[in-house]
């Protein structure tokens, strides 16, 4: 059985990681969709595409998880047609894991099964919190993987987030 998983993975922090890493031993694969994939160096999206699947991939690398693919979602902005636009790129997933009401709501309608997700240290792993605290001077690599962080500092995504916020 396969697995679907949608985030925008802004950045991608250990909740996702760990998410992934039970599901795959459930699953034969997991299915990464890389949500609002034509988005970058936006305060709410500031890492591309490409940024995020290396993030993923080197994250997942690290603690030998082999059984996913990342597949890229950009938005269409159409709600009623949004689960067929994800069918057309990915259609081949038995399960939609996800805690997002929306997109729960909008596969369940469409007859999908769902699988909701513990939520992991939700105080310190969330795109927004983080993003926030680099922002910020905050405290927010213990949040992320290790090849995660490395990656926003070799980019140099700590000055884009600082620059973008001051727009």
């Amino acid at each position: 059985m396969k697995a679907l998983y949608i985030g925008r993975f802004q950045p991608f922090h250990n909740g996702h990681l760990k998410i992934i890493q039970n599901f795959t031993k459930k699953y034969d694969e997991i299915i990464i969709g890389i949500g609002s994939s034509q988005y970058g160096h936006t305060l709410e999206n500031p890492f591309t595409s490409e940024e995020r699947k290396l993030m993923i991939k080197k994250s997942l690398d690290d603690v030998d998880v082999k059984n996913y693919r990342i597949i890229e979602l950009p938005d269409i902005h159409n709600y009623p047609k949004w689960v067929a636009h994800v069918v057309s790129i990915v259609p081949d997933f038995d399960v939609v894991i996800s805690n997002s009401p929306l997109t729960k709501r909008l596969f369940s309608e469409k007859g999908y099964t769902l699988e909701e997700t513990p939520l992991y240290d939700r105080k310190e792993c969330s795109g927004e919190k983080i993003r926030k605290k680099i922002i910020n001077d905050g405290s927010w690599k213990d949040a992320l993987p290790e090849p995660t962080y490395k990656i926003i500092e070799s980019i140099d995504g700590i000055s884009r987030l600082k620059e973008l916020a001051k727009k």
